[in-house]
């Protein structure tokens, strides 16, 4: 019994001594473990932070527009007859005076023979008219016949007299018609679409034109401005009216449909005496030049106005996020902390925003790395001049 007791004892001995071990080694592990945490805690990220300031800036405001010549100017027919020949094609250019089309000249030919002959009777009838004038006279004078006959034979002389007239006028009206069987371009432009051929009866009270000509050598641009827009131009140019703002605008740029500008710049010219009931909105008139001929009537495009600021703050797009369409950037507090802070902007100009509120010149923000950043986080700032950043740029 006393060996089993001693060996009871020494078991019980090293398991104390065991379990002290094991938690002497626990604690000496969890120790190094904290100790390595503290000592190993990461730098704060270096970041690149740029200096806002204040910025000459050009800023565009663009509005759709549509295009038309100068004139376009309906072709129709001034006689009825037969398309006897179509001098022209469709988008052919022509000049002032051009015949376009022919139209059967043959009935208007006979037309003016029989005018010019009825000319001739008239003037035979005045002839004699003319005679029993002059042999009447001598007569009344030596009271040979009463002075009444004389009245008579005046009075059939005035009568064949505005028979020629009447003659000569429709001879003159014959030829009109003649000249009319060949249509003529009123002005140079280009020729629109020709719907009939050759054969197809013309008339005056057709509804179809022949064709439209566009004078183009200038072109309109027509775009319209909102309510809210025609208000922003009002107080961007100077002037007591409408006009003097108009007069004081500058020139306007043409953007086309493939976004590539007309190498010639334009000039705002009016507006319309009242907004649209129907959409709110005015219309505006730009007039380019287009001697080239590179423009047509119905091409679309923009009407690209500047405005020029000579001081605005401009942030770089790329030193911006979004939440909820609004948009912020990480400003830096005097203890290098970030702050997530949102921007009023009121344009863009290239990969700039143009901005308003916010932030002020001198703030400092970050420039790149924001997607790291959080609220409340300090960083390492590493400052980027502001000049190879912020230049002028247009929007």
């Amino acid at each position: 019994m006393e060996t089993l007791s001693k060996i009871t004892h020494s078991i019980k001995q090293n398991l104390v001594l065991f379990i002290s071990l094991a938690a002497m080694v626990l604690y000496s592990s969890c120790g190094t473990s904290n100790a390595g945490n503290g000592a190993g805690a990461p730098p704060p990220p270096e970041l690149p932070v740029i200096t806002v300031s204040a910025q000459p800036v050009t800023t565009y405001s663009e509005y759709t527009a549509s295009l038309q010549g100068t004139r376009d100017i309906e072709i129709r027919p001034q006689v009825d007859g037969y398309l006897e020949a179509i001098n022209v094609d469709e988008g052919a250019y022509v000049h002032k005076g051009q015949v376009l089309f022919r139209i059967d000249a043959r009935p208007y030919a006979e037309q003016l023979n029989t005018a010019n002959a009825i000319l001739l009777s008239a003037k035979a009838a005045l002839a004699n008219a003319d005679i029993n004038v002059k042999k009447l006279t001598p007569l009344v004078q030596n009271n040979v016949i009463s002075d009444v006959q004389l009245q008579q034979a005046k009075a059939a002389y005035d009568a064949a007299a505005a028979n020629v007239a009447q003659a000569k006028a429709q001879v003159q009206s014959a030829k009109i018609n003649l000249d009319y069987t060949r249509v003529t371009a009123p002005a140079d432009g280009f020729i629109g679409k020709i719907p009939f051929k050759t054969g197809s009866l013309a008339s005056k009270v057709q509804v179809e034109p022949l064709t439209v000509l566009s004078e183009n050598k200038t072109v309109h641009a027509y775009f319209t401005m909102s309510e809210v827009d025609f208000i922003k131009f009002k107080e961007t140019f100077a002037g007591n009216s409408i006009q003097e703002k108009i007069s004081h605008m500058p020139a306007v740029e043409l953007i086309l449909a493939d976004n590539a500008p007309h190498p010639l710049k334009g000039k705002v010219e009016l507006a319309e005496g009242q907004f649209d009931k129907t959409n709110g909105t005015i219309s505006f008139r730009a007039t380019f030049d287009n001697a080239n001929g590179l423009l047509r009537s119905g091409n679309t495009g923009k009407i690209r106005i500047p405005s020029i600021s000579s001081s605005s703050l401009v942030v770089p797009q790329e030193a911006t996020f979004e939440v909820q369409d609004k948009v912020f950037v990480y400003a830096l507090t005097d203890s290098n902390k970030v702050v997530g802070t949102p921007l009023t902007v009121t344009g863009t100009s290239g990969r700039f925003y143009v901005v308003s509120k916010g932030i002020k010149s001198g703030d400092k923000i970050v420039y790149k790395g924001i997607d790291r950043l959080r609220d409340g986080m300090v960083i390492k700032p590493t400052v980027v001049p502001a000049d190879s950043l912020l230049k002028t740029a247009s929007l």
